[in-house]
């Protein structure tokens, strides 16, 4: 299949009398246009093959078929295609077969040619609009599909594996593990692989808001339910009505909160501020939290039957600590797309960085990652990432373990490592060391000449 590429907007007519195909083709072309020509069906065919054609004009009567038979044709081929079909006999009946096909209009030659430019620029518009939206629709796909999630360590794949499966169905999902580890990703990506991906996702952090706003913003409010509430306000769970709603931070939610949350999964209906009446919603509730849920419920915290009814399937997102392997490709990935912002050209992270970056403990995760990259990005001058470019703190701790982590040493040098430090920490008072060592003195004097520490 071939294209031709370029921006200038294409219009195919597709018209049997040569005289009349020309003439609207010089028209149409003189209005910024590129203008395809065919003289029958088969021709048509080929030529909207070839090229990116954003709007038809078609005859009636061609030598091969009929104008509003290749409508339905083109439709379902080229559904974002809009097509004006055009008769020398104004036919009510061929007027409706044409809408009904999928023609954007139904105009009489001879008569209307005066209206055949303001109805191809309308046609052109709604083309226009169209594939826009279609790639806006696969731009969110991309970003938020499992496809997206970065990551090859066992320990992620494991998660979004499971967390395929139950995307198709329509259980709530309780997402669990520390700040910054990908939550809301997951649920999107939840979201955009359920049988609700075309309807809304409405995201919405529990600790973001005090109690009143935060049941405002659940629920909505009929007019005059309380001072300032002039007009009726729709709720996010009205708002995610056969959609998803996720609901992050669940751990924050107050308690009379809980039990209205409750009611929602059993029921499906909630009361909106100042009504009596209650509101039905369709709704797939995915919760998110960074607390033990069941040690607040042994608080007195969090509702133990709430709780059971949210995690229903559970899915635990592992710390990026525990993923060592994704680091680099985090990395990697968040210094391409702040470059591209910065517009500057940066291919690649220096070993020392690499392995500096390895090694940090990431308590914020992948937001933290997130971040630090966009100030190397920021503070690199040249072609790659460098150490230097590392904030302070990632630096020092480093080169704190320059001699090698706990993991990368054996015994006796993790040993010699440890007693160093605490030794630099007591500014070298070996009774002091001993003590916090936990052994004898004499021990660490025969430790210290084994190990030949000053």
């Amino acid at each position: 299949m071939f294209f031709k590429t370029g921006k200038v907007k294409k219009i195919l007519i597709i018209e049997d009398e040569d005289k009349l195909r020309k003439l609207l083709s010089r028209i149409i072309g003189l209005e910024g246009f590129e203008v395809i020509e065919a003289s029958d069906t088969k021709t048509a065919l080929k030529k909207l093959e070839m090229f990116d054609i954003s709007v038809v004009l078609c005859d009636v009567k061609l030598p091969d078929g009929n104008g509003i038979d290749l409508t339905k044709e083109i439709k379902i081929k080229y559904p974002l295609i809009e097509i004006i079909v055009l008769t020398a006999y104004g036919n009510i009946p061929d007027g409706v077969m044409a809408i009904k096909n999928g023609a954007f209009d139904y105009m009489t030659k001879g008569d209307d040619n005066n209206k055949i430019l303001p109805a191809l620029n309308r046609a052109m518009e709604k083309a226009e609009l169209s594939k826009r939206v279609l790639s806006l629709e696969r731009r969110l796909d991309n970003k938020y599909n499992f496809g997206s999630i970065i990551g090859n360590s066992p320990l992620i794949k494991n998660v979004i594996s499971l967390a395929i499966k139950v995307a198709e169905s329509d259980t709530t999902v309780l997402l669990t593990g520390e700040t910054g580890t990908g939550k809301e990703v997951f649920a999107n990506a939840i979201h955009q692989s359920s049988n609700r991906k075309t309807k809304s996702f409405v995201a919405i952090n529990c600790s973001a808001f005090n109690h009143e706003l935060l049941e405002n913003e659940f629920f909505g409010h009929k007019a005059g339910a309380f001072s300032g509430a002039a007009k009726d306000h729709k709720g996010l769970f009205e708002e995610a009505n056969n959609g998803t709603i996720f609901l992050d931070e669940i751990g924050e939610l107050a308690m009379d909160l809980q039990v209205k949350l409750l009611r929602i999964i059993e029921t499906g209906e909630f009361f909106r501020l100042g009504e009596s009446k209650p509101t039905k919603v369709n709704v797939r509730i995915i919760a998110a939290t960074n607390r033990d849920l069941q040690q607040e419920i042994v608080k007195g915290n969090f509702r133990e039957d709430l709780y059971y009814r949210i995690s229903v399937f559970q899915l635990n997102l592992p710390p990026l600590r525990d993923r060592v392997n994704d680091i680099a490709l985090f990395a990697h990935h968040f210094m391409q797309i702040f470059a591209g912002k910065a517009n500057k050209k940066i291919d690649g992270i220096s070993e020392q960085c690499q392995t500096a970056l390895n090694r940090h403990n990431w308590r914020g995760n992948i937001r933290e990652l997130r971040n630090v990259m966009e100030r190397c990005v920021i503070m690199a001058e040249g072609n790659k990432i460098l150490f230097e470019h590392l904030p302070p703190e990632i630096q020092n701790n480093s080169r704190e373990n320059k001699e090698g982590t706990i993991v990368d040493l054996d015994l006796s040098q993790a040993e010699k490592s440890h007693i160093t430090k605490v030794l630099q920490m007591t500014n070298g008072n070996k009774a002091r060391t001993a003590s916090l060592l936990g052994i004898a003195l004499t021990t660490l004097y025969r430790k210290l000449s084994e190990y030949k520490i000053d």
